[in-house]
This record gives structure tokens, C-alpha cells and sequence, in this order.
């Protein structure tokens, strides 16, 4: 039987996987975080019918002569160029520039995808569309990230409720050199919370005296201290110490490095205070660092958790899982986690989504050649069939 014909049969299943390629890289024109596909065609074995010779004496050497016994696919490799971005508005929505990958994990399995398209789940978990929890680092009660710790479900509670104890209470304005001693005392009343949200008072009294000031503190606990304001030429004043009432978890530090001592003015305000009452998780925004900050009822900001990428030395080295997700391989490398920023993972952004990278200009040329391809290989079969009905015809 003819070589050619079985050639010609490579090539129609190698040409007719390219088209199942390529129509599946134009199905998925809209999808997000979609990664194009492109197939890789090489010759098989070919029949050797002469070996090659060294020159001898004065005989010239000879090339060997093969017959291919044609094509096969060699491998179909993904395109991980960064896609175009869409803007969204939904804050739950997000984009990697760069070469990370989210994390996400459904039944146990961890997965990797570029697909951004998340949203809250009954449980309050941030989910991908297929069902799997982006994986992070949840903050503590402060706000800080330990990443050096394991990666967990990111889960942000609508009834999550934070409060601030007032560890700084900021003066600023004027007290006059020039009051008498015994001018009657400037008393500033401010309110400070502990740990729990609950509300006291502090009362600061300054008092002339010689030399410059005397300052004194009292909170509704009972703690009490007090320091000396020395008066200065240039109008300054020079704090005896450190203005501290109370002790700790409930001390609280009186700055008074923004008063001034001059004459003729009273001005003396509560700048600020660094506490708040409780408040309640209203909403929250995606930093660039991946960092998921929550906005309280109370006015206040506090990272609540930050998202972990994954990047790999080989990513094309991934296994396609469906829903747009990859597993590693052995040939993708370790997973490498980081938060975004760090080298080689990229950043993120919030409410947009990464497009597919497929080109479609591309894909229909593609289209076309691989169409063709299996045309001309089926020409190749229809020939060689000719031929053996002519060989067939030599005996009537």
C-alpha cells in the first residue's frame, strides 16, 4: 500500500486538531482571563531506503535518502500574554498585571487561575464563578498580615465590628506667656474609647506658673498624671517628660509638641484623638498590594486581609481544569506564593477584569491555513487512490 496515503491521514487528524484549536481559542473570544492556545506540528520516523557513505579513495560519499511518513501534532502550548482590561465598577472584580495567578481551592484541590470574577458566597466567602474560595491571609485584629503563615478562605463578614482605643491624644494652639499666675486654669475635656468602643472622658488642665506651665491630666478611670511646660525666649515650650495618663492597654500619651508659648493668645484645642467607638464593616476597597481594606461605620480603614498570587518558573507547564482554572504539573515548577508587588507576580487592581488575549485576526488565519492543510491532505489521499486503481487497471 502507498506510503502517501497513510501520510495523508496524519495530516488530516494533526490539521484537524488545529482546527479544534483554533475554534476553541474563537469560542472563547469573550471569556475572561482566557489564555489562546496554538498547536505544534513535527515530522514522525521516516523509512530510511539508502544509508549515508564516507568518501573512499576516489569515490565521493552519499547522503542518506528517507521518506517521511508524515506529521503529528507535537504539543499544543498557551499564550500567557496579558490580556486587555475592562473596567467593571464591581468591586469585587480584579485584574493581575503581571504573571501571577489567583488562588482559589474547590473540594480540597488547589487551583490557579487569571480569571478575576469574584463574588460573596451565603458563607460571606469571596468565590470564583465555578465555586472556588480565593485562598489569602486573613489580618489580625490590628490589621497586620503575618504572609510568612499558611493561606486560608478569604472571608469578609458583613457583621465584622472593630473599635479603637485611643492611644494618643494630639493638642495644638497657644498658651499665653504672658498670663499671670493667678490667671484661672485652661481646662480641655476629650473623648477617648478603650479597647471595647467604650466611651470616657479626659480632662487636661493647664495652670501658669512660674517659669511657664503646669499641666495636668485626669480620666474617668482615676489615672492621673502631670508635667511641667517650660517656658522659652523664642516662645516655645519644653515638656518636662513624657505626657502619660494611665497605664497600659489603657494608657494614653497627650502630645503637646504642637503648642506654642506666646503672649497675648489663647488658642489652646483638642487636635485629635486616635480612638473610636465600634463600628461596622460598610464596605471595602482593593489595594494594589492586594490588600482588602474595610471601611467601618466608625470612620475607620483597616486591612481586613490581602489575597495571595501564585507564579510558577513554567506556566505554560500548567494543566488546563476547566472553569478557567490550571493545576501545577511536574513540569510547571513549585508554586511560588506572594502578595501582589512582589517580583515576578505583578499587581492588582480592583474592578476591572483581564480579557482573553485571543486574537482573532490571528485565529482566522489560522482558520484558513489549517483548512486548507486538511484540503490539500485529503487531495493527497484522493491522488493516491488514483494511483492504485491505475495499478489496478493494468490487468483487464
Amino acid at each position: 500500500m502507498l506510503r502517501s496515503l497513510y501520510s495523508g491521514i496524519s495530516g488530516l487528524r494533526a490539521h484537524q486538531t488545529m482546527l479544534d484549536v483554533t475554534g476553541n481559542n474563537i469560542a472563547n473570544v469573550n471569556t475572561a482571563g482566557f489564555k489562546a492556545s496554538t498547536t505544534q506540528f513535527q515530522d514522525t520516523l521516516s523509512q530510511m531506503t539508502q544509508g549515508a557513505s564516507a568518501p573512499q579513495g576516489q569515490t565521493g560519499g552519499s547522503n542518506p535518502a528517507q521518506i517521511g511518513l508524515g506529521v503529528r501534532v507535537a504539543g499544543v502550548s498557551t499564550n500567557f500574554a496579558q490580556g486587555s482590561s475592562q473596567s467593571t465598577g464591581r468591586a469585587t472584580d480584579m485584574m493581575i498585571s503581571g504573571d501571577g495567578f489567583f488562588v482559589t481551592s474547590k473540594g480540597g484541590q488547589q487551583l490557579f487561575t487569571r480569571a478575576g470574577s469574584m463574588t460573596f458566597d451565603a458563607a460571606s466567602q469571596l468565590v470564583s464563578p465555578d465555586g472556588g474560595i480565593l485562598q489569602g491571609w486573613t489580618a489580625n485584629q490590628s490589621g497586620g498580615v503575618d504572609q510568612s503563615g499558611a493561606i486560608g478562605d478569604i472571608t469578609l463578614n458583613p457583621n465584622t465590628m472593630i473599635a479603637n482605643a485611643t492611644s494618643k491624644v494630639t493638642l495644638d494652639g497657644n498658651l499665653p506667656s504672658d498670663a499671670l499666675v493667678t490667671s484661672p486654669p485652661f481646662d480641655r475635656v476629650v473623648k477617648v474609647y478603650d479597647a471595647t468602643g467604650a466611651e470616657r472622658k479626659v480632662t487636661l488642665t493647664f495652670a501658669k506658673a512660674a517659669g511657664g506651665w503646669s499641666a495636668n491630666g485626669v480620666d474617668d478611670n482615676g489615672a492621673t498624671a502631670g508635667i511641667t511646660l517650660g517656658q522659652q525666649a523664642d516662645g516655645t515650650l519644653t515638656p518636662s517628660g513624657p505626657f502619660v495618663i494611665g497605664t497600659s492597654p489603657n494608657a494614653i500619651t497627650v502630645d503637646l509638641s504642637k503648642v506654642s508659648g506666646y503672649a497675648s493668645m489663647s488658642s489652646l484645642t483638642v487636635a485629635s484623638q486616635n480612638g473610636s467607638a465600634a463600628g461596622k464593616l460598610e464596605s471595602f476597597t482593593l489595594g494594589n498590594d492586594g490588600s482588602l481594606i474595610g471601611s467601618f461605620s466608625n470612620g475607620t480603614k483597616q486591612v481586613l486581609a490581602k489575597i495571595a498570587l501564585a507564579k510558577f518558573t513554567n506556566p505554560a507547564g500548567l494543566e488546563k481544569a476547566g472553569g478557567s482554572s490550571y493545576v501545577a504539573t511536574a513540569n510547571s515548577g513549585n508554586v511560588q506564593l506572594g502578595a501582589a508587588g512582589a517580583p515576578g507576580i505583578g499587581t492588582l487592581a480592583g474592578g476591572s477584569l483581564e480579557m482573553s488575549n485571543v486574537d482573532l485576526s490571528q485565529e482566522f488565519t489560522n482558520l484558513i491555513v489549517a483548512q486548507r492543510g486538511f484540503q490539500a491532505n485529503a487531495r493527497i489521499i484522493t491522488t493516491s487512490d488514483e494511483v492504485l486503481q491505475e495499478l489496478g487497471n493494468l490487468k483487464r
